[in-house]
């Protein structure tokens, strides 16, 4: 597989705490690539890096070839980067189609005077559901009457919505139940047989195992080690976490 993404001897400390130590790894194309490791190992250090929030102190993030010099998210999307936070960051009182262009709305234009596309929006959320599939009700529902499942695909279907190459996730189906997290699953590896790449933060080691093709994990800030996910086993990758096990 081509790569995608290349983190190459990446560090950042914020004050005298080290987060990350000469960290790489690669993210190829059209595959899901698993980033697992305890609880301040540097995982979402690293995906801020990747995302645009924070920049490295040495090392390099590089996309398709080119080095990314990214200052913001809004950086990181014009790059084709979507990040889907923990947190989802929807607002509760907007309908799903307006959580969908949030900040990216269409309007038409007559000289300087701006008016917005409602109906051009609503018809691509639409198309922007349907395409993906997803457990969601009319566009023109609000979030806050969507379940937790229902509002995790909002969020991704947002990420996945805009001609993005690649899309984090940083713990999905976390606080889901087990049908809405099978949904979920169904919907992240779509993106990946649609020849999307995803990056998949997860504690859930079985998750791990049944949908990524690559696995890296990190431990005090460093990448220790990496594997293919048909390589491995559940058993070798809490080892490599724990350090039980070395590279």
């Amino acid at each position: 597989m081509s790569t995608l993404i290349d983190v190459a001897g990446v560090s950042l400390a914020f004050g005298s705490v080290q987060a990350l130590k000469d960290v790489s790894l690669t993210i190829a194309e059209g595959e899901i690539t698993a980033l697992v490791g305890d609880n301040g190992a540097g995982k979402s250090t690293l995906v801020r890096c990747i995302s645009g929030i924070h920049r490295p102190d040495t090392g390099t993030i590089a996309m398709n070839g080119r080095e990314l010099h990214l200052k913001s998210p809004e950086d990181a999307r014009e790059q084709g980067i979507e990040t889907v936070h923990q947190n989802l960051a929807l607002v509760e009182d907007l309908t799903v189609w307006q959580n969908l262009f949030l900040n990216r709305e269409l309007v038409h234009r007559a000289g300087p005077i701006a008016v917005l596309d409602r109906r051009g929006m609503r018809k691509q959320a639409k198309e922007m559901v349907a395409t993906l599939a997803v457990n969601v009700p009319a566009v023109g529902s609000r979030v806050r009457r969507l379940s937790g499942g229902q509002r995790q695909a909002v969020a991704i279907c947002r990420a996945a919505g805009f001609r993005s190459e690649l899309v984090i996730m940083d713990e999905p189906t976390a606080a889901l139940g087990v049908q809405e997290t099978a949904r979920v699953e169904q919907l992240i590896t779509k993106l990946r047989d649609d020849g999307r790449s995803v990056l998949l933060i997860s504690h859930n080691f079985d998750q791990v195992m049944r949908l990524s093709d690559q696995v890296w994990v990190m431990r005090a800030g460093r990448c220790v080690a990496g594997r293919r996910t048909s390589d491995t086993t559940g058993e070798e990758i809490v080892g490599l976490i724990t350090g039980a096990l070395s590279q």
